[in-house]
């Protein structure tokens, strides 16, 4: 009898397919990652406001013949930044900043399949492992949030300004790599419990919980800058111009509203909370590396010093393009390598391994 109950409690499980999973996760992970960097592109070539309707089904047809071309448009010639910003562009101009917009949208949209069908699948063969169903609904919610996130992004730029809402556009960004580190850590924990049956998920260290809020205030700061335009105000460094920070500098009131409207501020903070990040991430690859985690710690420190380097490049470049999305792209691969490297010292803390 005792051994009919333990079959009849292990069952459940039996069907489970923890490294199937985990590797489609890594795989949604790779196209969130590409949205990133697609996201990066539409913002600085000033293509986000192009589409100016939300069609979540028929949105994923674009315009096939002159007159639909000519009707969208039309369409974007009554928004603000059109009136103000690209008064008199051409067909041929406007279609290429539709491009990325386009793409975007497409790409969000595909990734939503890749997810949901998927999970769909492995829920109907009862292939997720006990205590990770809820975890990848709330991964799929999040995702058709931060849909809806973009959407409530683009319309602030579509009544009575000619640009997106830094604020949203922050959101947003943070939404989107939410879901990333989640993808990631969510996938380690399934591959752990694939070489390891009975697995608990990692816990994450103290260091790592300081190292990703700097990073995640870095990256705040970061979309500010981009939602700004703050990154054109100064392009020398280590000096704003010959002041470590202009004197001249019009600040606003009340203070606190400089942290988040003052390009001049934004770009400070900016420039020099990346040093307060390079020494966290730094502090947790020390703490790997006493662990053995030889790779784990090199690629979060080798990812932070090309961030830094990254970041001082499109800065005294005038932020050229090129360099301003391998830096979007670089925080992204920061992100992945310092949850990769959290994830494992949790492993190794609950095994009691000190390799």
């Amino acid at each position: 009898m005792a051994t009919q109950v333990q079959s009849k409690a292990a069952s459940p499980d039996m069907s489970a397919r923890p490294r199937a999973i985990s590797r489609w996760l890594m795989l949604v992970a790779a196209m969130v990652f590409l949205m990133v960097v697609v996201g990066g592109i539409t913002r600085l070539t000033e293509s986000g406001l192009s589409m100016v309707r939300w069609e979540p089904i028929s949105g994923i047809v674009p315009p096939l013949n002159v007159e639909q071309w000519e009707a969208e448009f039309d369409a974007y010639k009554a928004t603000p930044e059109y009136r103000h910003v690209n008064r008199g562009m051409s067909l041929d101009e406007f279609k290429q900043i539709f491009f990325w917009e386009y793409v975007h949208r497409v790409l969000g949209r595909l990734i939503g399949l890749v997810f949901a069908l998927p999970l769909a699948w492995f829920a109907w063969k009862k292939a997720v492992p006990r205590g990770y169903g809820w975890r990848l609904t709330g991964l799929l919610l999040l995702g058709g949030l931060q849909g809806a996130i973009g959407w409530w992004m683009v319309a602030s730029g579509l009544i009575d300004r000619p640009d997106v809402s830094h604020i949203r556009l922050a959101i947003h960004l943070m939404a989107a790599l939410v879901i990333f580190a989640l993808l990631i850590w969510t996938a380690l924990d399934l591959e752990e419990l694939a070489r390891r049956p009975g697995a608990r998920p990692a816990r994450i260290s103290t260091t790592a919980i300081w190292t990703l809020s700097a990073l995640a205030l870095q990256i705040l700061f970061g979309a500010y800058v981009a939602g700004l335009n703050a990154g054109y105000a100064f392009n020398s460094w280590p000096l704003m111009g010959e002041e470590l920070f202009p004197s001249g500098t019009a600040m606003l009131s009340p203070w606190i509203a400089n942290l988040v409207d003052n390009p001049i501020v934004v770009q400070f903070v900016h420039r020099w909370l990346a040093f307060a990040v390079a020494g966290f991430t730094l502090a947790l690859s020390w703490t790997a590396w006493k662990r053995g985690l030889v790779l784990h710690a090199a690629a979060a420190a080798g990812m932070v010093i090309v961030q830094v380097l990254l970041g001082i490049a499109t800065l005294l470049s005038g932020v050229e393009i090129r360099l301003a999305v391998l830096h979007q792209a670089a925080a992204a691969l920061l992100l992945a390598a310092i949850v990769v490297a959290a994830h494992r010292l949790g492993v190794t803390e609950q095994r009691g391994e000190r390799r």
